[in-house]
């Protein structure tokens, strides 16, 4: 903090944040040292004046116009130049007049330089589109867990149908051997008597065994 003898200042450089063609602001403190209202005084900047009461410190926003282009190296030869002196009490910012910071007339004046520096500000580069450090691991997963979870389940679904399928199939087959089996039986007894009777078996009875056992292969084979 500079150590003058009506205002402290700080900080001593003045860094503002460099944009071509865009007003640049940075903040400088001001505390009053002195039982007395200050008046301060800025040049090339707006605002460039204001007061700070006694024993108090001030917050000013320091802003430079426009600047058309680059600075080599971004290196500044601009000084900032601060003016103080004590103000009558009670004075606000529009008593303030050029008068009042001239050294002829007798005024006690102090004088601060303050270099100015100029900072590129720091920016995020934007990540391209399809780049791998622009996905997101956890999202990836959950896209993966989705997908796999609907594959899984489309599989257990199809599989269960096809459970299901065979499951009806096993029946059908269990009541064509039952039905296989009674006929057998019923055939049996119809040779037996037949043969008793006629000592051989129908051709009627052959057609319907012939049939039956092409539906059973059928169902077999399904």
């Amino acid at each position: 903090m500079s150590q003058g003898e009506l205002l402290g200042i700080e900080p001593q450089e003045l860094k503002f944040n460099f944009e071509v063609k865009k007003q640049i602001s940075t903040t400088l403190q001001l505390s009053n040292k002195t039982d007395h209202y200050v008046a301060f005084k800025k040049y090339s900047v707006r605002p460039n004046a204001g007061i700070v009461l006694p024993r108090s410190t001030s917050d000013i926003i320091v802003t430079m116009q426009a600047q058309k282009e680059v600075p080599v190296e971004l290196q500044s030869k601009d000084k900032f130049l601060l003016q103080s002196v004590i103000a009558p009490d009670g004075s606000t910012p529009k008593d303030i007049s050029p008068e009042m910071f001239s050294k002829e007339a007798g005024n006690n004046v102090e004088e601060c330089k303050l270099r100015v520096v100029y900072v590129v500000p720091q920016r995020t580069s934007p990540i391209p589109e399809g780049s791998d450090e622009g996905s997101s691991p956890k999202g990836s997963a959950s896209d993966n867990g989705n997908s796999n979870g609907f594959a899984v389940t489309r599989a257990f679904t199809e599989s269960q149908e096809m459970s299901n399928e065979e499951k009806k199939l096993a029946e059908e087959v269990e009541k064509a051997l039952q039905e296989n089996r009674r006929l057998r039986q019923e055939l049996e007894q119809l040779r037996l008597s037949a043969s008793k009777k006629t000592g051989g078996i129908s051709f009627t009875v052959m057609i319907l065994v012939a049939i039956f056992s092409i539906i059973l292969g059928y169902l077999l084979n399904r």
